[in-house]
């Protein structure tokens, strides 16, 4: 199998003057996670090292960059899963870790558990090493600006316009290594001026990842509630199974009923266990890319698909 690496890093009103920084995001974290399954890496291994480059990049609501909640807070959530055995670990309302994605990972391996929220993830956190960063460090200067607005305005839309450029995409990645194995990961920190202790459908399996051997690998970015109702990385994993979809079909079709049913936008990236890919999005705007071979290919505007050739 050629491995592939497919990232996102958030669908909604993406204003003009972040579009150049979500595309060299996106193309930073494929490099990462392609380097490693390059070297014999598993999926995993590729989707954890892509999330992380988007996660320490202030261009993504995820890790530093998060939006705010309403008390001023970052509180953010992450899962990954595997889809060799259905392994699956997740975190919700984590406070001042770097990468939550890895938190969530840990959560997977080390514990018995799916998910792990709040208080009790950052003693998880503490248990296992994983450093804790001091209070309001992952607070960017865009996420403050964004909350002020959101108090003024009530905006809170997951992508947020111009004049208000705090908020910035949840991103996740989709791989499969030489072996033919998927994973899927997704980190964010969740809507602009949320409640404090909300959690979103990136924790939670099914709605904001998914990953199975025998089907494909997904990773969904959007309104967190309607996705979650929808059980949107799921749907699209079932249309591929029982409706014989392309990866590319199941994305699209499931994403367009959602937005049908419920109103609202959604964006997600699929791997099917042969190597299919599938992109697509109903916000204004999503940034993704992905590799493949010594080819990038990318995008961000309905439509668009750009390859560029990498000479290694």
């Amino acid at each position: 199998m050629d491995p592939i690496i497919l990232v996102h890093g958030g669908a909604g009103d993406i204003p003009d003057s972040r579009v150049q920084a979500k595309i060299d995001g996106n193309r930073k974290s494929v490099d990462a996670g392609y380097q490693v399954l390059r070297a014999g890496g598993s999926a995993l291994d590729a989707v954890e090292a892509a999330v992380k480059v988007m996660e320490n990049d202030e261009a993504f609501n995820a890790g530093y960059g998060s939006v705010l909640n309403l008390d001023g807070e970052v509180e953010m959530d992450a899962s990954v899963m595997i889809g060799a055995d259905l392994r699956a670990g997740g975190v919700t309302v984590v406070k001042d870790i770097k990468n939550p994605i890895s938190l969530a990972r840990l959560v997977m391996e080390k514990t018995p558990h799916v998910l792990l929220a709040g208080a009790g993830a950052n003693k998880f956190a503490k248990e296992q090493g994983v450093p804790r960063l001091p209070p309001g460090s992952l607070v960017s200067p865009y996420a403050k600006q964004a909350l002020e607005e959101f108090k003024k305005h009530k905006d809170n839309r997951t992508e947020i316009g111009e004049k208000n450029p705090g908020e910035v995409g949840t991103v996740g990645a989709v791989a499969i290594d030489r072996k033919g194995n998927l994973a899927a990961a997704t980190s964010t920190g969740g809507i602009n001026g949320k409640m404090v202790g909300r959690s979103s459908d990136t924790s939670l399996i099914g709605a904001g990842t998914y990953a199975d051997d025998n089907i494909g690998a997904v990773s969904t970015t959007g309104h967190g509630e309607s996705i979650a109702k929808f059980c949107l990385a799921h749907a699209i994993i079932k249309a591929m199974e029982y409706r014989n979809k392309t990866a590319h079909e199941a994305t699209n079709e499931v994403m367009e009923s959602m937005t049908s049913r419920l109103n609202n936008f959604a964006g997600a990236i699929t791997i099917s266990k042969s190597g299919e890919i599938g992109v697509g999005f109903t916000s204004q705007r999503m940034a993704w890319a992905y590799r493949k071979g010594n080819e990038i290919h990318y995008g961000i505007e309905k439509g668009q698909h750009k390859i560029e050739k990498i000479a290694d």
